[in-house]
């Protein structure tokens, strides 16, 4: 078995046994019962939420281009998205549809370049609003839990927002790695990341904006699962679902499960417990999530059958990867 087939039968077996694990002891019949008596129009309300939520998406990954100075129409941004989302859903991967994205953008037209470094730095963009979310809803959330483990919640959250802010600080200097180290085609690509980033990052311009709909991504989702939490009647507030959401994505980042199964719900369990939901409730909320999100993104699937290579550009010059200059470098020579 080759060492892609084995990481990704290790994720199955890793979102299996969590699963496992979080189902003993939940009456099926209850949680069931549950989702039956959900409120129908707070569930539509969700899955509009998500669905605005992926044109968030593509905004967000257009406004990181639009930095690096890239050009991109809105339309051909949002789209890409989609489909990215359902190849997201549809691959053992929550990054699967990122290199689809990639190629999808290189054919319209991006340079190899443009099309990689704005895909991975609108993922920069999407953990970095994360952590700015969790960090600012922290102060207002943890004096009204009563909870033995919340001790830990703020020395992890300090722990996070120094390792991420290390991480940018890192990637906005990789174009400074030794000489000697340039003829190699990785480092070169690394290079061109660290000053693409510097672009976005370092932006006074482009910042903000690029920043607004990162932190508005998480908010609608948030909103999204407060919804949900609403329809299935738990007893939780809108605060709670702004601070408990991004943590439960961050733990979600961590790529040992397909699609994030498993370890969704195990945080989800963990987290909302310390709120009073219950076991089967936070259970239920969590797999609803998860359904919600392969409904929304199944259109996503549509399109790319619909329009694949369509007004596609498909032949690109011969590319290597360019000198290390940001677009305001190369504007300025």
């Amino acid at each position: 078995m080759s060492k892609k087939w084995l990481a990704v039968a290790l994720k199955f077996l890793v979102s299996g046994f969590l699963i496992w694990f979080l189902t003993r002891g939940i009456d099926f019949s209850s949680a069931a019962q549950r989702v039956a008596e959900a409120d129908p129009v707070l569930l539509l309300a969700a899955v509009l939420v998500i669905l605005i939520q992926i044109c968030v998406g593509g905004l967000r990954w257009r406004a990181v281009l639009v930095a690096m100075g890239a050009s991109f129409p809105i339309a051909n941004a949002v789209r890409l998205f989609w489909i990215g989302s359902f190849f997201s859903q549809a691959l053992p991967s929550s990054v699967g549809g990122d290199p689809v994205r990639m190629y999808k953008a290189y054919k319209l037209g991006l340079s190899v370049r443009e099309a990689v470094n704005g895909v991975l730095l609108e993922r920069v963009v999407t953990v970095a609003a994360l952590v700015l979310l969790v960090d600012s809803t922290q102060p207002w959330f943890m004096p009204q839990v009563d909870h033995p483990s919340t001790q830990f919640i703020m020395p992890a959250v300090i722990l996070i927002t120094l390792g991420a802010i290390g991480g940018i600080a890192v990637l906005l200097f990789l174009d400074r790695l030794p000489g000697s180290l340039m003829r190699w085609r990785l480092v070169r690509g690394l290079g061109n990341l660290g000053a693409d980033g510097r672009s976005v990052f370092l932006s006074k311009g482009h910042l903000p904006l690029v920043m607004f709909w990162g932190v508005l991504t998480h908010i609608n989702i948030s909103l999204a699962v407060f919804l949900l939490a609403l329809s299935l009647n738990l007893n939780v507030t809108l605060l709670d679902c702004l601070t408990l959401v991004p943590l439960v994505m961050l733990i979600m980042t961590i790529p040992i499960s397909i699609g994030g199964w498993g370890v969704r719900e195990t945080a989800m369990v963990a987290l909302f417990g310390l709120i009073g939901v219950s076991n089967e409730g936070a259970l239920v909320l969590s797999v609803l999530i998860g359904l919600v999100g392969m409904v929304t993104a199944l259109p996503g699937g549509l399109i790319w059958l619909v329009s694949r290579d369509k007004g596609e550009t498909l032949d690109h010059p011969s590319e290597d990867l360019p000198p290390i200059t940001s677009p305001v470098e190369a504007e300025e020579s």
